[in-house]
């Protein structure tokens, strides 16, 4: 993919390298001319725009026109709103992915052309709770504003699908078993998988089919 990325403080950074090496063409905007020359020098194969990522001029430097994806991860939030819109308005990217810095940003984010707002409190917060709470669901991230949910089921003895292939459990509509994490082990699941006891099911839903992807995972209440 060719994805253009505003921002080049440590987020931006290491986001850059990472996508670098598994094989993604990258464009970097960043405003500041020491930190684009380090770097560029520093991530080889990576395209550096210094420059203003809420001004076109830049974003057609950094070949926006032809990104498939748009990431802004700047540590103002209005910059990364406005960036983002501009991309889908006038330049018509498929999919823009942005930080927010204040939790208090996320619901106008979501609403106002940004299609992943990522708010890294609350994945922070999510993290924390998850290792700390004796609760079988934790909702790990939400996507296509809102409307979609990933989450976590951690499956108790008392669970009505221990023991049970994925093909015979009746899932609610638009809902997906993604992995079982079984201790080291990741499964994708298929049709012949046997659900164990302490199975982490990742699952996709709806967020309106939440609660009843719950109670099929782990049971009513």
């Amino acid at each position: 993919m060719f994805i253009v990325v505003m921002g080049g403080g440590q987020v931006g950074y290491f986001l850059c390298r990472e996508l670098i090496t598994d094989g993604h063409t990258v464009s970097l905007i960043e405003n500041d001319k020491a930190i684009c020359d380090r770097i560029a020098r520093e991530i080889n194969g990576l395209i550096v725009i210094c420059g203003d990522g809420c001004d076109q001029y830049y974003l057609e430097a950094a070949g926006i026109k032809q990104a498939d994806v748009f990431v802004a991860v700047t540590g103002i939030d209005e910059e990364n709103l406005i960036a983002c819109q501009l991309v889908k308005e006038v330049f018509n990217v498929k999919r823009t992915i942005a930080r927010v810095n204040d939790p208090r940003n996320e619901e106008i984010f979501g609403k106002l052309k940004v299609d992943v707002p990522i708010n890294s409190t609350s994945i922070l917060i999510k993290i924390i709770e998850e290792e700390t709470s004796l609760a079988d669901y934790v909702p790990l991230l939400t996507f296509k504003r809102g409307r979609i949910s990933i989450v976590r089921v951690d499956l108790p003895e008392e669970s009505p699908v221990v023991g049970r292939l994925v093909k015979e459990i009746a899932l609610p509509n638009d809902s997906v078993l993604v992995s079982i994490l079984r201790g080291e082990e990741i499964i994708l699941p298929k049709g012949e998988t046997r659900l164990e006891v302490g199975d982490d099911v990742i699952a996709l839903t709806t967020i309106e089919n939440e609660r009843e992807l719950l109670n099929s995972l782990v049971g009513k209440p």
